[in-house]
C-alpha cells in the first residue's frame, strides 16, 4: 500500500507529468513536491503493471492502486527463471545487451507457452544475481579486450646445483578479462626485460594480442608515474609499436583496478605454488616446466557459479575475439645512455663502437640485444654495430671516420706497394723499401704518402726517374727521392752500378755523383 504521504492525486501526477509531458525525474520531483527516488519507483510499478497515462486515466483511485501494488503471483515452474550464469557470459561477447538476451528469453518462453519475466524483472534479478557474487567477478570485460598482468608475492626458492646458493624466483602471472585464462611463469627478477619477456610469452601461450596490456605501476614498466597521465620507458614503447596493442596501467594503489590478476595471484599461489612447496628446483626451467604442467590443470578446472571452466571460456570468448601474434617475436633490448669520446667511440660492456665523429662529445643512446648495438641520436639510428664481448677492442665503420683518418687508414702495405707498381719499378721498389726496412710496416705509411705527393707535384715519370736514381745510390727514402726531385737529377742519366772491385756495396755508400 502507498505511504500516507503519498497520495492518489500525487501519483497521478507524476504519471501525467512523466508519461505525457516528458518530464524528467528530476522535474516531475519538483513539480510534485517528492522526492526523485520516490518518482523512480513509481514509474518501475506502473511498467511492471503495464499503465500508460491512457490506463491510469480509465481507472479509479481504487483500480489503479490495486494495479499499481497488485501482490506477486507465485511461480510455479522453474522453467520460467533465466539461465543467470549463461547471460554472464553472453554479455562478455561484442555487442550483447541485457535487451537482446531478454527478448531471446521472451520468444523461447512464448513459444513454449510458459510465462516470462517483463524487462525489468528480468534486468532486477539478473543483477541481483550479479551482486552475489565475488566482488572481483562484478565488472563486465569484453571479449579479447584486456588481459591483466603482475607479479606473486610469493616466490619459489632456486637452488644452484654448483654453489648451492639459493635464489628467489620471482612468479609472473597474466589473467584475460572475458575468460579468466591464466598464464603463470617463473623469472629470476623483475627487471624491464622480465616484466616484456613474460608478457610476450603470455601473449604466445594465448595464441593472440588483446587490445590493452593492464599492468600496474612498476618503475621497471613506467617511466614517470602518475595518477592520470603514466608514461612508459622506452623498451614497453618499443613493444606496444611491436604488438600494435596498448598498456594502460591502473592507478597507483588501486587494485580494484586489476581485480582479474589480484583474483589470478591468489589462485596461482594456492593451486600452483602451495602444491610445489615441498618440491627443490635447481633451475629455471625445470620450475616453469612444473608450472606449465599444473597451470593446463588450472585452466581446467570448472568455475563454481559459472559455466565451464577457465580453458572453455577462452574457447568461446577470448580466443576468437584476439588479434593475431605479428609474424616475428620482439627481440629483448637494453637501452643505456653514453657519451661520445674524443676518439668518436661509445663503451659498451668494455668494447668500443665507432659512432659518425660529427657526434664527438655528445650524448647518445644505445638500443642493446644480444646479436646488434643501435646507436641513437636525437630518436635517429646513427650507426649500428653486432654485439661484441671482447673487452678492449674496438669496432669502426670508416664512414664514421675524418676524410684523414680514413685516408690514412686505407692504405695498407699490399695496396701501397700495388701504388708502386703502377707508376713503375723503381717506385715500387722504393715503397717495397720502407716496408722491409722498419720495425713495423705502418711506420713507412707516412714516407708513402710523402711519395704519392710527389707524384701529385711533379708527375709520375719524374718520380719513376727519381725513385730509380735513389735506388742506384742506395738511398731509397722519402727524403733523398724529394732532394732529387727538387735539384732536377731525375733528369740525368742514371750512373752506371759501381763494381765491387773499385768500391764495396753498402746502403751508407753514396757515391760522388749523389753529392752532385
Amino acid at each position: 500500500m502507498p505511504t500516507t504521504r503519498i497520495t492518489m492525486r500525487q501519483i497521478r501526477q507524476v504519471l501525467r507529468l512523466h508519461l505525457e509531458a516528458d518530464l524528467s525525474y528530476a522535474q516531475v520531483a519538483r513539480a510534485v513536491g517528492i522526492g526523485k527516488g520516490t518518482v523512480g519507483k513509481f514509474m518501475l510499478l506502473a511498467r511492471a503493471a503495464g499503465v500508460d497515462w491512457g490506463v491510469a486515466q480509465t481507472l479509479s483511485d481504487a483500480e489503479l492502486e490495486a494495479r499499481l501494488y497488485r501482490p506477486a503471483v507465485p511461480r510455479s515452474s522453474r522453467q520460467l527463471e533465466p539461465d543467470y550464469a549463461w547471460i554472464h557470459q553472453e554479455l562478455k561477447r561484442p555487442g550483447v545487451t541485457l535487451q537482446l538476451l531478454w527478448e531471446e528469453y521472451q520468444r523461447r518462453h512464448s513459444e513454449g507457452g510458459e510465462p516470462a519475466y517483463k524487462y525489468t524483472s528480468f534486468c532486477v534479478k539478473y543483477r541481483a544475481w550479479v551482486m552475489s557474487l565475488k566482488r572481483s567477478m562484478r565488472q563486465t570485460h569484453a571479449a579479447g579486450e584486456r588481459l591483466f598482468v603482475d607479479y606473486a608475492g610469493q616466490t619459489v626458492p632456486v637452488i644452484d646445483a654448483a654453489s648451492g646458493e639459493i635464489r628467489r624466483a620471482q612468479i609472473f602471472v597474466a589473467v584475460l578479462g572475458a575468460s579468466n585464462f591464466t598464464y603463470a611463469c617463473a623469472t629470476a627478477t623483475q627487471t624491464t626485460a622480465d616484466w616484456v619477456g613474460s608478457i610476450i610469452d603470455a601473449l604466445e601461450f594465448c595464441g593472440g594480442v588483446p587490445r590493452l596490456i593492464v599492468p600496474d605501476q612498476p618503475r621497471a614498466l613506467i617511466a614517470r608515474p602518475d595518477r592520470y597521465e603514466p608514461t612508459v620507458n622506452r623498451l614497453v614503447d618499443e613493444f606496444c609499436d611491436h604488438y600494435d596493442v596498448a598498456v594502460l596501467p591502473a592507478r597507483p594503489a588501486r587494485p580494484r583496478d586489476k581485480p582479474k590478476v589480484e583474483v589470478g595471484v591468489q589462485v596461482v599461489e594456492r593451486w600452483i605454488l602451495a602444491r610445489l612447496r615441498n618440491r627443490r628446483f635447481f633451475s629455471l626451467p625445470e620450475l616453469n616446466a612444473a608450472i606449465a604442467e599444473l597451470l593446463t590443470d588450472l585452466n581446467a578446472r570448472p568455475f563454481k557459479k559459472l559455466p565451464g571452466c577457465r580453458a572453455s571460456a577462452f574457447t568461446a570468448l577470448d580466443q576468437q575475439a584476439l588479434r593475431p601474434l605479428p609474424a616475428t617475436r620482439m627481440p629483448i633490448a637494453r637501452f643505456k645512455r653514453a657519451r661520445v669520446n674524443i676518439d668518436y667511440h661509445i663503451e659498451l660492456d668494455g668494447h668500443y663502437y665507432s659512432v659518425p665523429h660529427r657526434l664527438v662529445r655528445t650524448l647518445v643512446e644505445l638500443r642493446v640485444t644480444a646479436t646488434t648495438v643501435e646507436i641513437l641520436s636525437g630518436n635517429q639510428r646513427v650507426a649500428v654495430h653486432p654485439y661484441s664481448a671482447r673487452r678492449g677492442a674496438h669496432t669502426t665503420t670508416a664512414e664514421h671516420m675524418p676524410a684523414s683518418h680514413r685516408a690514412h687508414r686505407e692504405w695498407t702495405p699490399a695496396r701501397l706497394i700495388a701504388w708502386g707498381e703502377r707508376i713503375g719499378a723503381a717506385t715500387a721498389g722504393v715503397v717495397r723499401w720502407q716496408m722491409e726496412h722498419r720495425p713495423h710496416p705502418e711506420q713507412g705509411y707516412r714516407a708513402c704518402l710523402g711519395l704519392q705527393r710527389l707524384a701529385r707535384q711533379f708527375g709520375d715519370a719524374r718520380l719513376e726517374a727519381a725513385c730509380a736514381r735513389a735506388l742506384s745510390i742506395r738511398s731509397p727514402t722519402y727524403r733523398s727521392v724529394n732532394s732529387i726531385l727538387a735539384a732536377g737529377l731525375d733528369r740525368q742519366q742514371v750512373p752506371a752500378e759501381p763494381t765491387q772491385a773499385s768500391l764495396p756495396l753498402h746502403d751508407n755508400v753514396r757515391g760522388p755523383d749523389y753529392y752532385h
